[in-house]
């Protein structure tokens, strides 16, 4: 009796030992695991830290980059500005030394102004008469007087050198009295102002060709404007500058 105690004693131990196994394997596997997930866990946040961070860091790079640049498009820009009023000052300095020798032209003496004008302005001879016409552009439009070309065959244009040119009528308008005729190119042209800033008072002169006296001058001032003419139309400049058929 006392062996078979003895016997299940030790079996009795024995199944004791097999069962704290069985708990220690298991509370290490689950330790084993926990530091597994752990490990893992923290290692996807270390990565999205650094992917974090490197975001920053190329945000941060790309906002001093583009920085930079406003700033030397900035620089770039304010010494443009500055050699624009350079410029701007120059030309203004010009400008007024224009209008100054301008000024003292159309003074008691119209002869700067005549001289730089007067080659701009043609003879118009047809095969049944002749008046006077203008130069306006480069390209060598030429106006006239409608009635100055009306009936003829043949158009010539006589410059200030002398020099006959062929003329080639474009067109007419016979109630406002205007023809445009072209000729070869020329620099020598009249540049056409706003006649509607014309004022009573200023002074005017005439340069023409009547009864074929080549280049007369005669000089005046403004008497009215907004004149009703014989078409009817409120669109003439009154001047008391003496003005020959």
């Amino acid at each position: 009796m006392v062996k078979n105690n003895f016997d299940q004693e030790v079996v009795h131990h024995v199944e004791l030992k097999k069962h704290h196994k069985i708990v220690i394997g298991s509370f290490t596997t689950i330790v084993i695991i926990y530091m597994i997930v752990t490990a893992i866990l923290l290692n996807g946040i270390i990565v999205k830290q650094s992917v974090n961070n490197k975001e920053v860091t190329d945000k941060l790079n790309n906002f001093e980059a583009n920085t930079q640049n406003k700033i030397n498009e900035l620089t770039d820009n304010l010494m443009n500005t500055k050699k624009d009023l350079t410029s701007l000052n120059t030309q203004i300095g010009t400008i007024d030394k224009e209008f100054t020798t301008l000024k003292a032209s159309a003074g008691d003496d119209f002869s700067g102004i005549i001289e730089s004008s007067v080659k701009g302005v043609v003879t118009i001879r047809t095969d049944i008469g002749q008046g006077t016409g203008f130069i306006v552009n480069k390209e060598g439009y030429v106006v006239t007087n409608a009635h100055v070309v009306s009936g003829g065959n043949i158009v010539k244009a006589i410059d200030y050198q002398q020099n006959i040119i062929d003329a080639e009528l474009i067109g007419y308008d016979n109630d406002l009295d205007i023809a445009l005729l072209k000729i070869p190119s020329e620099q020598n042209f009249l540049e056409l102002a706003d006649s509607n800033k014309a004022q009573v008072g200023e002074k005017v002169i005439a340069i023409g060709n009547p009864l074929g006296l080549q280049f007369s001058v005669s000089q005046g001032i403004i008497s009215g404007i907004h004149r009703i003419g014989p078409n009817g139309l409120t669109a003439y400049i009154q001047t008391d500058a003496a003005l020959n058929p």
